[in-house]
């Protein structure tokens, strides 16, 4: 895949400081998957789609979930949501992406599920805390991120569901899977390592 056809391609669907979001994005993805492992090629194509559609009108991302035959619950939650599965059923059918691994962390990067790959988590973290963000806990989610990817998704969704719960709006119910699919994970590799 041509990446830089990717990154004119995306340029020219995002207003400028969407575009230079999705650049911190990548960077920040980027740093996080050579620390971890994960294929940078795989995770920079990720991180430039996965807003791909974050500009496009209401109407526009309503018809594409319903035209590709999309999950119709995300239309029952935020619309800040429906970006995600559209932009990975863009990615395969426009750009020709057949990577599940890549079309995964695009489609779930906004809302995480359960059992996510590193590189799944790589995009959600790195679209948290990219240098750009501006809020209270992201501080928090950075430090820990330094030194443990799942202790700092694990974070980012609990200020996810807290910043939701707070607002009284309605979470995605992959949202809470993740949390607790995460917690799980997370509580039983600690219990691992002290019986050691």
């Amino acid at each position: 895949m041509d990446l830089e056809f990717l990154k004119q391609a995306t340029k020219k669907e995002l207003p400028r400081s969407r575009w230079e979001h999705t650049l911190r994005v990548a960077e920040t993805a980027i740093g996080l998957a050579k620390r971890e492992g994960v294929d940078p090629c795989k995770t920079e194509i990720a991180a430039i789609l996965h807003d791909y559609c974050k500009s496009w009108s209401e109407q526009d991302l309503v018809h594409w979930i319903k035209q590709k035959h999309l999950p119709q619950e995300f239309l029952e939650y935020n619309k800040e949501l429906w970006h995600a599965p559209a932009g990975a059923a863009v990615a395969c059918e426009k750009f020709g992406i057949r990577d599940e691994m890549i079309l995964n962390a695009i489609r779930y990067h906004t809302t995480g599920r359960p059992a996510m790959s590193k590189l799944e988590k790589i995009i959600f973290l790195a679209d948290y805390i990219e240098p750009g963000r501006r809020f209270p806990e992201v501080g928090e989610v950075r430090r820990i991120a330094e030194k443990h990817l799942d202790l700092a998704v694990l974070k980012a969704l609990d200020n996810t569901i807290i910043f939701l719960v707070n607002r009284s709006q309605k979470i995605y119910p992959l949202t809470l899977d993740a949390r607790n699919d995460l917690l799980d994970r997370v509580t039983q590799k600690n219990s691992r390592e002290e019986s050691i």
